[in-house]
Parts: C-alpha cells; sequence; structure tokens
C-alpha cells in the first residue's frame, strides 16, 4: 500500500472515529437535553396522548381532559369552574408552559413521574397511570372570597393558623384557564390575557407585593412588645401628635385628627390606626430590630414555597431615621403579598407558632395511594405566646370598636387591622385597601387567619379604606370559614 493511500486509509478511520464520538456524545449526553426541550413536539404528543391526572379540591377534581377534534395531540385540558380556582391551579396548555400547580406536579399529572411507576412500568418503559394533587383549599371558602371581590382588582388568602393549610387563594379580575389549553385557539386567548391592562393571569394573592399600610403596624407592636419596649398594650406611648419625621420638617398626621394618638397606647394606636405611634415607635426600636421581627414573620424569604413559590415581601435596609419611621407605618419600600399579612394573622391567633403554610395536603398516585403528605408542616416561634395574647386583645378592639368593624361576624371572635396605603408619587392614585385578621367560632373552636387586599374599585376615592373595602371581603371569608 503506497503512502498516499495510507494516509488516505487513516483520514477516512478519523472521520468514522469522530462520527462515532458524536453520535455517542448526542446520545448519551445530549439525548436527555434534546428530549426535554420545549421545541420538541414529541414531548406535547406524549403529554397529551391520554388523560392527565387531576387536582383536586374539596374531594372533587376541578381539572379533567377531553379528547381533540383535530391535530395529533389527543387530550386536551379542561377546568371546572376555571375563573374560581386559576390562582391555584394555574393552566395546563398545548401551546404554553404549565404554572400554578399544573406546572410544579407535571411529571406527576402526565405519569412521568418516577414514584408512579411499578417495575412492569420501568422495565418496558411505559408510561405510568398519572397522579392526583389532593389540595387544602376550602371550596366554600374560596367561593366566598370570590364573590366578596366581585369586580374589585385584589386578591385574598385564608389559613387555619392550627395546622398551617391554605384554604383559599384567589385573585381578582381572574381568567378561565380552559381558553389556553387547546393550541388552535390559546394563541387569541394569550394575546387577550397579555395584552389587559388589569393583567388577570397576575397571581395578586400570592405574586403582587404591594404597600401593606397601616397593616404592617401588626409587626411593629409585636417588635416593640418582644423587645420590651412596652409591656403591654395598654402601657402610654411618648407619641407627640403629629410627629415630626427625624431630620426633617415634615410632620407626619394622622386620618382622623379627632383620634386620641397623642401618646396613645398600642392599644389605642391600633384601634385608631395612629401613624404617629408607630412611625415614632420604628424609629425607636431602630431598622434592625424591625427588620428582624418583619423576618421572623417570613419577610425577605426569597424561598417560600406553598409550593407555588410567592413573591418575596420586603422589609427594606440601609434607611435614614426619617424612612425608617415611614416603614413602621408600612410605607417607604416595605411590600407585602396578601399571604404574607395572612402569615402574620395566622401566627398572632396561634399563640405565637407559625405554621408553614401550604396549599396541597397530598400528593396520589392513581388508585388514591398516598406518595408525598405535606400536612405535617413544620411550625416555628415568631413571638411569645403573651405577646400573642396581647395582640389578638388589642386587635378585637380594633374590630369591637374601631377601624375595622365592618369585619364583625355574628358567633365569632374576630381580631384584625385595617390597612390604607399610598399609591403612586405624593399618593396621586388610589390608595390600596387592606385588612388582615383572625376569627375564632365562639361555637366550635373553628379557626381562620384571612388577609385581603384591593388594588382598585369603583368606590370614589374618599370612600376608600380598609374597613370599607377589603373588611367585607374577610367577613365573607371567615364566615364561609367558621360555619358548624
Amino acid at each position: 500500500m503506497n503512502k498516499t493511500i495510507r494516509r488516505a486509509s487513516v483520514f477516512a478511520l478519523l472521520l468514522v472515529l469522530a462520527l462515532l464520538v458524536r453520535a455517542t456524545w448526542v446520545q448519551f449526553y445530549e439525548g436527555q437535553a434534546l428530549a426535554d426541550d420545549k421545541d420538541n413536539r414529541r414531548n406535547a404528543i406524549e403529554t397529551y396522548s391520554a388523560p392527565l391526572g387531576n387536582i383536586i379540591v374539596g374531594g372533587r377534581s376541578v381539572t379533567g381532559s377531553a379528547p381533540t377534534k383535530t391535530g395529533d395531540l389527543k387530550y386536551k385540558r379542561t377546568y371546572t369552574d376555571g375563573p374560581l380556582y386559576a390562582a391555584v391551579t394555574g393552566y395546563a396548555s398545548q401551546a404554553y408552559a404549565p404554572t400554578q400547580l399544573e406546572g410544579i406536579y407535571t411529571d406527576l399529572l402526565n405519569g412521568t413521574d418516577s414514584r408512579l411507576k411499578s417495575v412492569l412500568d420501568t422495565l418496558t418503559n411505559q408510561r405510568a397511570e398519572p397522579g392526583n394533587v389532593v389540595t387544602t383549599i376550602d371550596p366554600d371558602v374560596q367561593k366566598a372570597a370570590y364573590e366578596a371581590l366581585g369586580d374589585k382588582k385584589g386578591g385574598a388568602v385564608a389559613i387555619d393558623p392550627k395546622t398551617g393549610k391554605i384554604l383559599a387563594v384567589v385573585s381578582t379580575p381572574s381568567y378561565d384557564p380552559s381558553s389556553l389549553t387547546d393550541a388552535n385557539t390559546a394563541g387569541a386567548a394569550w394575546k387577550k390575557l397579555t395584552t389587559d391592562p388589569d393583567k388577570p393571569l397576575t397571581n395578586r394573592a400570592l405574586r403582587q407585593p404591594l404597600p401593606p399600610g397601616s397593616t404592617f403596624k401588626l409587626v411593629v407592636a409585636a417588635a416593640a412588645l418582644e423587645d420590651g419596649l412596652y409591656s403591654s398594650v395598654d402601657e402610654k406611648t411618648d407619641s407627640p401628635d403629629p410627629y415630626t419625621l427625624p431630620g426633617t420638617t415634615r410632620q407626619l398626621t394622622n386620618e382622623n385628627p379627632n383620634a386620641p394618638c397623642t401618646n396613645a397606647t398600642i392599644r389605642t394606636a391600633l384601634e385608631y390606626s395612629c401613624n404617629n405611634v408607630f412611625a415614632k415607635m420604628a424609629v425607636k426600636l431602630g431598622q434592625d430590630k424591625v427588620k428582624a421581627m418583619a423576618d421572623k414573620f417570613g419577610f425577605n424569604d426569597d424561598k417560600l414555597d406553598v409550593p407555588v413559590r410567592a413573591y418575596t415581601s420586603v422589609y427594606p435596609s440601609d434607611m435614614y431615621p426619617s424612612q425608617t419611621a415611614l416603614t413602621g407605618i408600612g410605607q417607604f419600600d416595605v411590600t407585602a403579598t396578601p399571604l404574607q399579612m395572612a402569615m402574620v394573622s395566622a401566627a398572632i391567633a396561634n399563640g405565637g407558632k407559625l405554621v408553614s403554610p401550604h396549599m396541597v395536603s397530598q400528593i396520589t398516585d392513581s388508585g388514591g395511594d398516598v406518595l408525598q403528605d405535606y400536612d405535617d408542616a413544620g411550625t416555628k416561634e415568631i413571638v411569645s405566646s403573651s405577646t400573642a395574647e396581647q395582640l389578638r386583645s388589642a386587635m378585637e378592639t380594633v374590630v369591637n370598636k374601631g377601624t375595622g368593624t365592618n369585619a364583625q361576624v355574628p358567633g365569632a371572635t374576630v381580631g384584625g387591622k385595617t390597612g390604607t396605603a399610598q399609591h403612586g408619587e405624593n399618593n396621586s392614585q388610589v390608595p390600596y385597601a387592606w385588612f388582615t385578621s383572625y376569627g375564632t367560632s365562639d361555637s366550635s373552636g373553628k379557626e381562620v387567619a384571612v388577609a385581603v387586599v384591593v388594588e382598585q374599585s369603583d368606590a370614589a376615592r374618599s370612600e376608600v379604606s380598609g374597613n370599607g373595602l377589603a373588611a367585607p371581603v374577610a367577613k365573607a371569608m371567615m364566615q364561609a370559614a367558621l360555619k358548624d
């Protein structure tokens, strides 16, 4: 064999080896990535080749699957009472990535979760029967919140303080997930939803942090009592009215100029929502102590999964004293979701202990056998039982004769706190109306903690208040949760 032929043979052999190496690399290292690629049509064909598993609320499925009439995708997702549960289920779409519980439990619901496979399924690499997601949502509480919010733009959350079970997650305006399930019609629905200025796809209950206004005064009061700044909610504070923000000439006044806010006790300051008291209290405590208490309640936690990842509620750092004063009334850069403010009330209602909030109770296989149970949730102490007891007493004063009377529930003991948060530069836009509370049935002992925010409504600006707009929604939710 001459030199030229030898060289050509070696070169051809190297090319063959290179092809073999590349084929091996693609098959064994890149194969899974290619299989999982969102643009791989085979994934959608496989996912929708059979009915999906379901999301369960109150013992019944609020999802389903229906045969398609055309195309290579045999089934599509369906929803019962879609707009009512959209903030819980999210959507599973033939055209778009799934969201909320549909997205978190995709593998379970489409049968590819390894925990679903039998030995035979594993050997034959067959898709298993899909599993189901059992939620903690109470359909009566969910419906009460949804109907009470009505055409208002807002969000609401209800939690069982003793167990951490989330009983309701509502966001309005809502949308019908069914409009996004069919690839043939989803495009038009998607465009309409994503261009809607009211942003119906935004989960306002879990992922829309806003200034919490005076509801944050509960956190400041908790910090003051735990720190020993005041021995009880009935001890007089040193609080001039109006209060001049430190380092400025700006005077902080109160919504009600006739309220007895000068040197008011914490109880009176919560009852009348005295800004001067809590602004000065925050300054006297210092931002580090207020932040430490806020963090204990769940602020600044960027990994709060319920199991949907909740947007981070924020208490800021590195502030001037004047800015710290404003945080004392839930303004400046303080933000919170309804979930976060429901957690504050839940911890106070539960003797100072916060049970980890969760809206999935169990996941099961197709036969109902439990694959994972989430109801054994962790608990941590936020404040002492004596501090929690004092805060409950003061919150009950707010509802019995203060700014939260619209939340009174017959046959129940209710404590709450209103909030009206400034919106826009120099409060130029309609304020946000907040209410957070807890209720305990006088007969059964059932408990619930709720938080509601109304971003926008048809009410005149002068009529926007936590008591006027948000408290009635909270009342409806508590009545539904506490009924025998």
